[in-house]
């Protein structure tokens, strides 16, 4: 066990007081299945191919489905996140990830909602934008809309956009802030490292969502 992933006592401290209440019998050993979801996500394996020392295969794959949709994954992110001090500003970007052909619901396309569609876009601060509790907002072109300057300018919130080649009247912007912007990027960059997540291997978008809050959580706050 000791070449495979497992979380840390001071890690599973974090995590571990946001887990749902075990009814009836104890839950297996939630370290153990715990760090074989995780390395199973990361490194973009079939449920059947975990590694043995993480236990069934079958009790890894029920526990994070059965907890993706309760949300205990996403949960525990917004808590962690949550620890540290409110932003001033934020950054948003997007990207797409085409759904594997064995991670694909098998019903017609016209029946998938908007979030079960092959391609993904995931937009970081959509969450934050509607609790509008930061001052500013960097984006790249892609987000250079006035209707989206007005919004966001009537909530008193500033914007650190360049504008399109194609705007007939140029806006100015802060092109010194704007350089941080690869942060964002770098970000991105970390999350698809985990193959699974890169992959798009999931079907549901529940668990899709909950891989990437558990990657995210691993990544940035433990």
């Amino acid at each position: 066990m000791s070449e495979l992933f497992l979380l840390s006592e001071r890690q599973m401290a974090r995590i571990s007081p946001h887990f749902p209440r075990s009814h009836g019998r104890p839950r297996v050993d939630d370290r153990r299945v715990i760090s074989g979801i995780i390395y199973v996500i990361r490194n973009g394996l079939r449920w059947k191919d975990a590694p043995q020392a993480y236990g069934p295969h079958k009790t890894l794959y029920n526990r994070f489905v059965r907890w993706s949709r309760r949300g205990v994954f996403e949960r525990i992110f917004a808590e962690l996140a949550g620890e540290g001090p409110s932003p001033n500003w934020i950054m948003i970007d997007a990207t797409h990830l085409k759904a594997h052909r064995l991670g694909q619901a098998h019903y017609p396309a016209a029946d998938r909602g908007p979030d079960e569609r092959s391609y993904r876009r995931s937009h970081v601060a959509r969450e934050a934008a509607k609790r509008q509790y930061f001052d500013l907002l960097i984006g790249d072109r892609g987000y250079d809309s006035d209707d989206f300057r007005t919004a966001l300018n009537a909530r008193g919130i500033k914007v650190c956009i360049p504008p399109t080649k194609n705007r007939k009247q140029p806006i100015d912007y802060d092109k010194a802030l704007y350089k941080w912007r690869h942060k964002i990027e770098n970000m991105f960059g970390r999350l698809k490292d985990w193959r699974r997540i890169a992959m798009r291997y999931d079907r549901c978008a529940h668990t899709f969502f909950s891989a990437i809050c558990l990657a995210a959580i691993v990544l940035f706050y433990l």
